[in-house]
């Protein structure tokens, strides 16, 4: 017998206090999240917030030209759509699913009113908003001042972060995407990591070996945004 996916695998939906989870519970939607689905587009309404449990969602901007960077990653520890819930409705951003996997949906005049409740709900969120943001500003500070290597190493590690193991299903066209480079900068950086023994490579698999010697290798943007979460996302019950 196959078990019943778990809402309470999102670590906020795992903050909640049981009220509001008894109030909430009735309220989520299961949602299958496949590989490069748009959750939502640039300056759309938004008509649900995501729970991601297994996927990992990429937040991208997204240029006129079509190029595009990825901003931020939000997988098991957070919430896609937080724009909604802090008065704007839209963003300016693209969320498209990096990792297939699972998740739960809430609709945005549910989110809205237990935003406005201005309990547990409120805070938990801003906390989380707070987190979110400074992951945006180190991947932008990142970007600007590191290496190629320093940012293929923070961006595996924060992958990693919120997988259930140790493999990444990732072409190198998809991750160049990401990071806003060129894909032959993308091999030359994943051959050197491999070359190292810290990661193995194969047909869009990524399989990390050495998370140590990952993290030594990468720079302080990983640290700061991983210390950043523990610090405002501490596992216990919201208050």
């Amino acid at each position: 017998m196959i078990a019943s996916p778990d809402p309470r695998n999102n670590h906020l939906l795992a903050a909640l206090p049981e009220a509001e989870w008894r109030r909430w519970q009735a309220q989520l939607e299961y949602v299958q999240m496949p590989l490069s689905s748009v959750l939502y587009e640039s300056g759309g309404t938004m008509s649900h917030v995501h729970f991601p449990t297994t996927a990992i969602v990429s937040l991208l901007y997204v240029m006129e030209s079509g190029a595009s960077a990825e901003i931020a990653v939000v997988g098991k520890e957070g919430i896609v759509g937080v724009s909604l819930f802090m008065g704007g409705g839209s963003t300016p951003s693209r969320a498209v699913v990096q990792s297939a996997g699972e998740g739960f949906r809430l609709s945005a005049q549910t989110m809205k009113e237990e935003f406005n409740r201005a309990g547990p709900v409120l805070h938990l969120l801003l906390r989380y908003t707070q987190a979110l943001i400074t992951q945006m500003s180190q991947t932008a500070v990142c970007n600007r001042h590191h290496s190629l290597d320093q940012q293929l190493c923070r961006w595996l590690l924060l992958s990693l972060d919120r997988l259930q193991g140790d493999e990444l299903v990732m072409t190198q066209e998809l991750i160049a995407n990401m990071l806003g480079v060129r894909r032959e900068g993308v091999t030359e950086s994943a051959f050197k990591l491999q070359q190292a023994g810290l990661i193995r490579y194969a047909r869009g698999h990524i399989t990390v070996l050495d998370r140590a010697g990952l993290e030594k290798r990468s720079c302080e943007c990983y640290a700061v945004v991983k210390n950043e979460y523990n610090r405002l996302l501490p596992k216990q019950l919201a208050i």
